[in-house]
């Protein structure tokens, strides 16, 4: 049996130490060998994102290839769902996991939910509490008699017979984490969750000027302990085996940066440091239809942005330290992404034990 879990989504005590967690990707028949590696080097946790697959698959995939590891959502798109379903399959995987499972939320943009899920639009921060709120009364309904009261403004649920109750939990039930870029939605998260996932584009100085102080106000309005609740940072690292390896992570994440701060939710971030500026030109440039335009994006990343975004690293055995130093006393957990066109397997193993 795993040890107890603390509400944060960890194992054991705190103790004060920083935990590594690892993103699931392609190929998506390999997912149970990507968690078993992960697991195997000391990777407290392995996530899935919903991008080209559902993240609750890939969970279930990931937990036939680990034994303690906490396996989680990073995240799955709320709106594009309703409270019902997505308490079933968290539920579904925390019994699954023999209690593993953190149930990672985030709204996604307007667009996105609109336009690509065709589902409704509200406001995100208020919609969200709502939607967690909502998944916590439909545990607790199948936790106790069965009573289902939830009426709020955006999800309403009052139907819960035998037939469609699990009844109660065996593991426990899991937390809750919601994704943030902007200080509302974190002191959202303080209010309401378990942790705060920080945005893959975000600098250890937004982190610790924008996200955790909003994070600890929604903790503090709603008078809840900072202890047991988790500070989540997704990480750019670039590195690799060879030259031509860390060459193509640099560019990958060249890209994402690019492609982040091109978003105008995501000028703050930008803006703290000055490079207000920056994200008016990778705007301009986005909107253009000219894939010229495109690849010049990422050339207006330069090394001294790169360097504020991601852990650039000459060794990979290298990089867990030097995670810890960039957010040690910013983060609980630290999630390692993997560039793209970078060999999963590998690139975990090159970096090595981070236990």
């Amino acid at each position: 049996m795993p040890p107890k879990r603390r509400p944060d989504g960890g194992y054991g005590d705190r103790g004060g130490d920083m935990r590594f967690d690892a993103v699931l990707g392609e190929p998506f028949a390999t997912v149970p060998e990507q968690a078993a590696t992960a697991e195997r080097l000391g990777y407290a946790g392995v996530h899935a994102t919903e991008l080209t697959h559902d993240p609750f698959l890939t969970c279930t995939l990931a937990t036939t290839g680990t034994r303690t590891a906490d396996v989680g959502t990073q995240i799955a798109v709320a709106f594009a769902r309703n409270p019902m379903s997505v308490a079933v399959a968290a539920r579904d995987l925390q019994d699954l996991s023999g209690g593993r499972f953190v149930l990672g939320l985030g709204t996604q943009v307007e667009a996105h939910i609109t336009r690509r899920f065709s589902m409704p639009w509200g406001p995100p921060a208020e919609r969200i509490a709502e939607f967690v709120r909502a998944v916590r009364a439909i545990w607790q309904a199948w936790e106790g008699d069965g009573r289902l009261r939830f009426q709020g403004e955006h999800y309403r649920h009052t139907l819960m017979t035998p037939a469609f109750s699990p009844g109660p939990a065996p593991n426990g039930l899991p937390p809750v984490h919601l994704a943030a870029v902007g200080a509302r939605m974190a002191e959202t998260a303080g209010a309401v969750a378990d942790g705060v996932i920080a945005h893959v584009f975000c600098t250890p100085r937004y982190l610790e000027e924008v996200v955790a102080p909003a994070a600890a106000r929604g903790l503090t309005r709603e008078g809840r302990d900072r202890d047991g609740f988790a500070v989540v940072a997704p990480a750019f690292v670039v590195t690799g085996r060879d030259d031509a390896e860390r060459a193509a992570a640099a560019a990958a994440v060249r890209a994402q940066i690019a492609f982040y701060g091109s978003t105008p939710a995501y000028r703050g971030v930008l803006e703290i440091d000055g490079r207000g500026n920056l994200a008016d030109r990778l705007h301009e440039l986005s909107v253009s239809r000219d894939p010229a335009r495109w690849a010049a994006m990422a050339a207006l990343v330069d090394d001294e942005v790169l360097a504020s975004f991601a852990v650039v690293a000459e060794r990979a055995a290298d990089v867990p330290g030097l995670l810890r130093q960039r957010y040690d006393g910013l983060a609980d957990r630290v999630v390692l992404g993997v560039p793209s066109g970078v060999d999963r397997g590998g690139w975990l193993e090159a970096i090595g034990s981070v236990a």
